[in-house]
């Protein structure tokens, strides 16, 4: 298993001293899916709380999720929090990554190379499977955009 190096609670320390916009775009792609991720599927806790999250694959299609810790990797998500991660990540994601539009409210969604993909209709998921990691890493940059537009504290 590999471990998100840098957790959103220390984002958000950084983010007093740095523009998010530069934060978002230096992340690594873990960093990055943590932060958007926000909190662990099994206890409702903000990732980084309990150190570094875990990533681990769960269900039949391998998706990839962080936990808050290794503890958690012994109990059973919580569907409540499951919702929130997908909200969060739509949220985060805001536009189909093939028709560059936004999403509607109600957007389909399916795991594409172990992440979760939502786009503005069905067909849309066959451009993607044609090639996944063009459309994945247009993702990122739509989450590193998300990112970058939370306010930060000051």
């Amino acid at each position: 298993m590999k471990r998100c190096l840098v957790c959103p609670l220390l984002l958000s320390l950084v983010a007093l001293v740095f523009p998010s916009a530069a934060i978002a775009t230096e992340l690594t792609p873990d960093q990055l899916h943590c932060a958007v991720q926000k909190i662990c599927p099994v206890s409702g806790i903000t990732l980084g709380e309990h150190g570094p999250p875990v990533k681990v694959l769960v269900g039949d299609q391998e998706e990839e999720v962080f936990l808050c810790c290794k503890a958690c990797l012994n109990r059973e998500i919580d569907p409540a929090h499951w919702a929130t991660i997908h909200r969060n990540i739509a949220t985060s994601q805001k536009i189909c990554p093939v028709m560059e539009e936004a999403l509607p409210a109600k957007a389909e969604w399916k795991i594409v190379e172990g992440r979760v993909v939502f786009v503005c209709c069905p067909a849309c998921f066959r451009k993607i499977e044609k090639d996944p990691k063009t459309h994945l890493a247009l993702i990122d940059s739509f989450y590193a955009a998300s990112l970058s537009d939370e306010p930060t504290k000051e």
